[in-house]
Order: structure tokens, then C-alpha cells, then sequence
């Protein structure tokens, strides 16, 4: 497997300007998915053909900057390939279980939007491609409540990440630069802190 999704295919830059509008038969995705399962490489570029436009599109809906967007596509599409194995029909759509994937991605760009991911009730985020709008008030502090009662069980690097991701807007590379740290052991570190932030809002 390649290190970069482009190799396969054509920049994705063409898909910022002209996003198509089109439906491709699930059971088509499904196959696509399963022969990837079985790491048959010539799958890849017709998957990717087929549904790069409308993941770009979440991507940027979440980024907002093309580039940005363009790099949590082709990760996306890297986690794709490794993890199409653990793709099960019965539980959602293909394209569905792909836009999950790319929306993870896009929201480990962007810290800050993947805490409000985690703190979000999950009622105002069943639609990925619609966006929940403002809290109400009394749910923003109630939420904002829980997230500090959830902060406070983090270790102390943790916290400091996390408080400086979210109240600061910082990004990954952001926060790497303010701790002096390097990116990777900043990227996991957040990781981990949003991972039992999610246990703790869902006690």
C-alpha cells in the first residue's frame, strides 16, 4: 500500500470547486469494501473514484480550508484500507461507515471541534451531513458542567492539552509549538484525553 492515496489517483483538488451530486449503488460499495478486506489494491481507485467527492465535502464542511480538508480525505481513505476488514453491512451503509471514517479524521485536525464532538448530545449529531446548530443555553452550561467534572479525572498533561485545544482553539501543530513538544506524543496525548472524555459523558 502506498503512503499517499494520490498515487492512485488524480488530484484531489479538482473536487474543491464542483462537488457532484450523484448516488452509487450501495451493494457496489460493499464490494469495493470487501475486496479491499482482502487487500486487492485495483479496488482502491474505483472507491475512491466513487465516493471522494461527497467525503471531501464533509471534510471541508469541518475544516473549511481545501488543503486541510484534502489531508483528512486521503488519512481517511489510508484508515479505510487498513480497517475494511472491520466494515459490517448489517450495521451501516457503506457510505455511511466511510463518512464516519473521514469525519474522524477531519476532527483529529481540529481538536477543538472533536471535543465539541465528544460533549454534543447525541441527538443533535445523528446527521453527519447536517450539522447540529447552536446548544440551548441551559444545555450549553449543563454540558459544559460535565466537561469540567470529566477534565478533572484527566492527569495533568492531559488536561492542560485538552483545556488549551478547547478554550484556545489550538490545533495539533499549534499545541506542539505552545508545549514545546513533538507532534506525535501531542496528537496521542489528545487522543487519549478525548477517548475518556467519551467514557466520562457517557457514564
Amino acid at each position: 500500500m502506498p503512503t499517499r492515496i494520490t498515487r492512485y489517483c488524480h488530484c484531489i483538488q479538482k473536487h474543491t470547486t464542483h462537488v457532484v451530486t450523484f448516488m452509487t449503488p450501495v451493494d457496489e460499495l460493499a464490494t469495493l469494501l470487501a475486496r479491499c478486506a482482502q487487500r486487492d489494491r485495483a479496488a482502491l481507485k474505483p472507491l475512491y473514484r466513487l465516493t471522494a467527492p461527497q467525503l471531501f465535502a464533509i471534510a471541508l464542511r469541518i475544516l473549511k480550508v481545501s488543503h486541510r480538508a484534502e489531508e483528512a480525505l486521503q488519512d481517511g481513505f489510508m484508515r479505510i484500507w487498513q480497517h475494511a476488514a472491520d466494515y459490517r453491512p448489517e450495521r451501516a451503509p457503506p457510505m455511511a461507515w466511510m463518512a464516519t471514517v473521514v469525519r474522524y479524521q477531519a476532527l483529529d485536525l481540529r481538536p477543538h471541534d472533536a471535543i465539541i464532538d465528544v460533549i454534543r448530545p447525541p441527538s443533535m449529531d445523528s446527521d453527519i451531513d447536517h450539522p447540529s446548530g447552536p446548544l440551548p443555553h441551559t444545555e450549553r452550561q449543563h454540558r459544559a458542567q460535565g466537561l469540567q467534572r470529566c477534565l478533572e479525572r484527566l492527569d495533568a498533561k492531559q488536561r492542560q492539552t485538552i483545556q488549551l485545544a478547547f478554550y484556545q482553539g489550538l490545533t495539533h501543530s499549534a499545541l506542539a509549538v505552545h508545549l514545546n513538544e513533538k507532534l506525535g506524543p501531542v496528537k496521542s496525548r489528545v487522543r487519549r484525553g478525548l477517548d475518556r472524555l467519551k467514557i466520562c459523558f457517557d457514564e
